[in-house]
């Protein structure tokens, strides 16, 4: 068996057949990176096992590689004393993410091992706010100096570039330590040892240590940045977003979103292992925010119940409706959401993001109104082919209007615009599209 055909139903067979030395011949053939997946799949009781087989350095390599949240199970596992070589490894930014996933007292037990120095860098991270930049940035880099030559520069860079996080970009301060821009490693490399770096950097593209975390990584990995500088509100240099960093941030905020997308919480484990109750924590609180919502829809039913008595082909074309204003509306948030995201729109597009959603509703409800007058006209007369029209017209511009706001809304109040997902936008949706529906067909009908 080579490592390549290995996986983790096979590694723990061998774990739970005692095949130990078999284990760890196959783990010292794989790169770190595919040991930390298997680590991921594996059962609890085989995941300590395996992680205890690997060689010191290989195992401070794949605990580098695992998630926050696989870090704090393997510590679960293994208990502090037996990665604390691997924590003290970590960047100070991985460091400070794993102990906000960590109860208070291992956290405080991990933080004594370290060295001062480890201890201090680790103490800038953990000074930001959660979901801030500040939070995800290493403060650990090299920078050159605005006055200082090409080749003064790139002898700093060797002297200190082992301890920094990364040195393809590099931040060029001034006296007061503000930033004044970057220059590449290619360039300090390629130019002439005499030449100011002030000529060959520059303008910069950096972030405020507290801004927000989600948006100030999506931009990093849109424009392709390898290291984006953070500075503090004097514009003084304290730390960079590398674009690894930037990535996992971005994944992170997309599979949270997905998932609420969905009416449910990310899980924090693998499917296979997690726990009943844990699958259920993550999925049943929705469930009764929907459950609480719906009572809406049928408190609609029950006041037009009259209507639907004196036309009872009404209640044919609710499932119609409801589904054409949900996805609507879903659409619409979607499509915000993301702009949101990359910084297509802000919280003051308010008016602009409401006056486009309107027209494109508007035009959509057209073309499906179009078509549903039609059919309804056909087989159930004028009257209502022109309730069914109208209807279609009036929630499709509803509900995208709605669905196009809510994220900006939940934005200039500091909730996640993933809250307002697709599932709580469809029962919003609902509600207000029977009331319209039966509103169209009583002024219609004379009923």
């Amino acid at each position: 068996m080579t490592y390549a055909t290995l996986d983790a139903n096979q590694l723990d067979d061998l774990i739970s057949d005692g095949e130990l030395g078999a284990v760890a011949t196959a783990l010292s053939a794989i790169p770190a990176g595919d040991i930390a997946a298997l680590l991921d799949r594996l059962p609890h009781q085989s995941r300590g096992v395996a992680f205890r087989l690997l060689p010191k350095d290989l195992a401070v390599e794949v605990f580098d590689d695992l998630s926050a949240d696989s870090q704090r199970r393997l510590i679960d596992d293994l208990g502090t004393v037996e990665v604390v070589a691997a924590f003290d490894h970590l960047d100070p930014d991985d460091r400070a993410e794993l102990l906000d996933e960590l109860p208070a007292g291992v956290a405080r037990a991990l933080i004594q091992q370290l060295t001062r120095a480890e201890r201090d860098v680790t103490a800038v991270v953990l000074g930001y706010p959660r979901g801030s930049v500040g939070r995800r940035m290493s403060p650990e880099f090299v920078h050159a100096r605005l006055d200082e030559t090409a080749g003064a520069a790139l002898s700093r860079v060797k002297e200190r570039g082992h301890a920094a996080e990364t040195i393809y970009t590099v931040p060029v301060l001034d006296d007061a330590r503000t930033l004044s821009g970057v220059v590449s490693l290619r360039d300090l490399l390629l130019a002439d040892p005499e030449a100011p770096v002030a000529g060959l950097m520059r303008k910069p593209m950096f972030a405020h240590s507290d801004d927000d975390a989600e948006s100030t990584a999506q931009r990093c990995v849109d424009r392709g940045i390898l290291a984006m500088p953070v500075v503090d509100r004097d514009n003084r240099l304290v730390g960079v977003l590398t674009i690894d960093d930037a990535v996992e941030v971005v994944e992170q905020a997309r599979d949270t979103d997905e998932a609420r997308a969905g009416a449910r919480e990310p899980l924090r484990e693998p499917y296979l292992h997690a726990s009943i109750l844990s699958i259920t924590r993550a999925r049943i609180v929705w469930l009764f925010v929907l459950a609480v919502s719906a009572i809406l829809t049928v408190n609609v039913l029950e006041i037009f119940e009259g209507t639907l008595e004196q036309k009872v082909a009404l209640a044919l074309f609710i499932p119609l409706l409801t589904g054409i204003g949900g996805n609507t509306g879903s659409q619409a948030a979607t499509t915000v959401t993301r702009a949101l995201a990359t910084d297509d729109v802000t919280t003051r597009d308010v008016v602009r993001v409401a006056g486009k959603e309107i027209r494109v509703g508007l035009t959509m409800g057209s073309l499906l109104g179009v078509v549903g007058f039609a059919v309804a006209a056909l087989v159930y007369g004028i009257d209502i082919g022109t309730v069914i029209g109208l209807t279609i017209v009036s929630i499709c511009t509803m509900a995208a209007t709605v669905g196009g706001v809510m994220p900006l809304v939940a934005k200039s109040i500091r909730v996640d615009p993933a809250v307002f997902s697709t599932p709580f936008i469809s029962t919003f949706c609902d509600a207000t599209g029977l009331i319209v529906y039966f509103s169209i067909a009583k002024a219609v009908l004379g009923i």
